[in-house]
C-alpha cells in the first residue's frame, strides 16, 4: 500500500511539473509580442511552435497523453470558447454560406487531399481519408487575431470563425466514422454513412440544446458569478461527454451549447458583470489550452521523421491548397448566385488563403489509436501541413489584406475610442462633483478649482473629437454603429434584471433589434 501511494505521488509530482512547465512557456512567449515589437509581426501560434521546437531540441518532453484523452481534453474548450463568443445576430445573415463551407466544403477537403495522397504518393486509401479529415478542419486564431488587431470587417471575422466552428464538428464526425474504416468497424458505403451522420448531429443537438436551455433558466435564479462561471465550464465537459455515451457527436453538442449560452443564457441570466467574468475566464482556458496543443506540435516532432516525410506532406499541402480553393470560390459562387450573399473575390481570397489548420487538426492526428499502422506517417503529415500554413499563409495573410485593400482603421477607431471615454470618464466626474459640494466640511472655492480645472481638460477633448471626425467622416458611421450596440445591451440587460429580480418569468424577445435594422 504504501509502495502504491508512493508510486501515486511521484506520477502526481511529474504531472504537476509538466504542467507548471507549460504554463511558463505559454506566459514567457505570451508576453514577447508586449515587450518586444518585432514579434507582434509572427502569429501567436507560430510562437509557440517555436518554442517547441526549441524544447524539442533541449530534449525537454512536456506532455504524454494518451491517444483516447486527446480529443476529450482538448476540442470541449476550444469549441465552447469559439460559440460563446460568435453572435447570432451576425452569424444568421450568413448562415448559408458558412453551412456550405462547413459542409460540403469538408467535403471536398476531404476528397481532395485523399485523391493526391492516393493516387500520387500511394498512402493507402483509408489513411489518405484520415488526413484528409484532420486537416479539414480550419483554425483562423491566428487570422481572427490579426484581423481585430487591423480592424477588419466584422463580416469576414464572422464568415471565417462561423465556418470553422461549423466545419469542426463535421471534419470531428467524418474523422470519428473514418478511423473505423482501417480498424474494420466500419462500412465505407453511402447508407450506413448518412444514418450515421444523421444519429450523431441528431443526439449532439439535442444534448447540447437541453444543457444550454437548462443552464441558461438555472442561472435565472441566483447571481453567483463564480458559480456560473463553473457551469459553463462543467456544461462544455459534461455535453461532450454525455454527447459521446449516448453514440452522438461530443463536437456538435458542445457548439449548440456555447452558442446557447453565450447569446441566451448570458443575457437572461448573468447580470452583465458576470458575463464579463465568464468571458475572460472562457478566454484565458481557450489561449491555455492553444499553448498546449500548439507547443506540442514543435515539442513531439522529430526532424528526422519529418524530413522522411516531405514528399507525401508536399503531396498534401497542394491537394489540400487547391481544394480549399475549388470549395472557397465554387461554394461562394453557388451562395452569391443562389442566397445573394455577395460574398466578393477579395474576401473570398482571404478565406481560402487565411484557412489555417492548427489545434483540431493536430488533435485528430494525436488521438488516432497506436494499434494503426500507419499512424507515426499520419501524424508527421498533419504536423508539416500545420507548420506550412503556420509559416506560409499565417505571415502573409497580412500582406494579403494590404495588397487586396481590406485593411481596416483600428488603430483610428481606437484612438476615438479612447478620447470619448476620457470624456465620459471627465462628465462623470463632474457629476460626482455636483452631488458632493454640499458636504459639511468641504471648502467650495476648493470645488470650484476643481471643477474648473475638469471642465478644462474636458473641453480639449471633446475639441480633439471634433476635430477627428471632420477629418475622418467616416468615424461617424462607427460612432453610429457603437451607439446602436449600446442600445441593444441597455435593452438586454433590462430584461434580464427584470427576470432575476421575478418580475418576469421568462425573457421578452429584443425589440430594438428589428426596428433598427428596418430603419436601417
Amino acid at each position: 500500500m504504501t509502495l502504491e501511494s508512493a508510486v501515486g505521488e511521484a506520477a502526481i509530482e511529474a504531472n504537476l511539473k509538466q504542467f507548471l512547465l507549460v504554463l511558463s512557456v505559454s506566459l514567457s512567449v505570451a508576453t514577447l509580442p508586449q515587450a518586444i515589437s518585432w514579434f507582434r509581426q509572427i502569429p501567436y501560434t507560430l510562437l509557440l511552435v517555436i518554442a517547441g521546437l526549441g524544447l524539442a531540441i533541449l530534449d525537454v518532453r512536456l506532455v504524454n497523453l494518451s491517444p483516447e484523452l486527446i480529443l476529450a481534453i482538448f476540442l470541449p474548450p476550444l469549441l465552447f470558447e469559439a460559440a460563446w463568443n460568435l453572435k447570432w445576430s451576425n452569424l444568421k445573415r450568413d448562415l448559408f454560406p458558412i453551412c456550405l463551407y462547413a459542409v460540403l466544403g469538408v467535403l471536398i477537403s476531404i476528397v481532395g487531399v485523399a485523391f493526391g495522397l492516393n493516387q500520387i504518393a500511394g498512402v493507402p486509401l483509408t489513411t489518405a481519408l484520415l488526413v484528409g479529415a484532420s486537416l479539414s478542419a480550419t483554425d483562423p486564431v491566428s487570422v481572427t487575431a490579426l484581423f481585430r488587431e487591423l480592424g477588419v470587417d466584422k463580416r469576414l471575422s464572422t464568415l471565417m470563425e462561423g465556418e470553422s466552428l461549423f466545419n469542426d464538428g463535421m471534419a470531428v464526425v467524418a474523422f470519428s466514422f473514418l478511423v473505423g474504416l482501417p480498424l474494420g468497424t466500419k462500412e465505407l458505403a453511402v447508407q450506413p454513412v448518412l444514418i450515421e451522420l444523421v444519429t450523431v448531429v441528431g443526439i449532439g443537438l439535442a444534448v447540447g440544446s437541453l444543457i444550454g436551455f437548462g443552464i441558461s433558466y438555472l442561472t435565472q435564479r441566483f447571481d453567483l458569478p463564480l458559480v456560473e462561471q463553473s457551469l459553463t465550464l462543467v456544461s462544455a465537459y459534461g455535453t461532450y461527454i454525455i454527447a459521446e455515451e449516448l453514440g452522438g457527436s461530443g463536437v456538435i453538442g458542445v457548439v449548440t451549447t456555447g452558442l446557447i449560452l453565450g447569446n441566451f443564457g448570458s443575457r437572461i441570466g448573468m447580470n452583465p458583470r458576470t458575463r464579463v467574468i465568464v468571458s475572460e475566464f472562457w478566454e484565458f482556458i481557450a489561449f491555455f489550452v492553444n499553448s498546449i496543443v500548439f507547443l506540442l506540435i514543435g515539442d513531439q516532432l522529430r526532424f528526422s521523421s519529418l524530413a522522411d516525410n516531405l514528399g507525401i506532406i508536399a503531396v498534401t499541402i497542394i491537394g489540400m491548397v487547391f481544394a480549399r480553393l475549388v470549395s472557397v470560390y465554387g461554394l461562394g459562387f453557388f451562395s452569391n448566385t443562389v442566397a445573394k450573399s455577395n460574398i466578393g473575390l477579395a474576401e473570398q481570397t482571404i478565406l481560402w488563403w487565411g484557412g489555417l489548420r492548427g489545434s483540431v487538426s493536430i488533435a485528430l492526428a494525436l488521438s488516432v489509436p497506436t494499434m494503426l499502422g500507419e499512424r507515426e506517417e499520419l501524424i508527421y503529415t498533419v504536423f508539416g501541413v500545420v507548420l506550412f500554413t503556420l509559416l506560409v499563409q499565417g505571415l502573409t495573410t497580412k500582406p494579403l489584406l494590404e495588397k487586396l485593400n481590406l485593411l481596416g482603421d483600428q488603430p483610428l477607431r481606437q484612438e476615438y475610442l479612447q478620447l470619448v471615454a476620457h470624456q465620459s470618464a471627465l462628465k462623470r466626474v463632474l457629476r460626482y462633483l455636483d452631488d458632493v459640494d454640499e458636504r459639511p466640511g468641504l471648502d467650495q472655492e476648493f470645488c470650484r478649482y476643481q471643477e474648473t480645472l475638469i471642465r478644462g481638460e474636458l473641453k480639449q477633448f471633446e475639441e480633439k473629437i471634433d476635430k477627428l471626425q471632420d477629418e475622418y467622416p467616416r468615424l461617424q458611421t462607427f460612432a453610429s454603429e457603437q451607439l446602436k450596440d449600446e442600445l441593444l445591451a441597455v435593452e438586454a440587460n433590462t430584461y434580464a434584471e427584470f427576470v432575476q429580480s421575478g418580475r418576469l418569468n421568462q425573457e421578452l424577445a429584443p425589440l430594438l433589434q428589428e426596428v433598427l435594422e428596418e430603419k436601417d
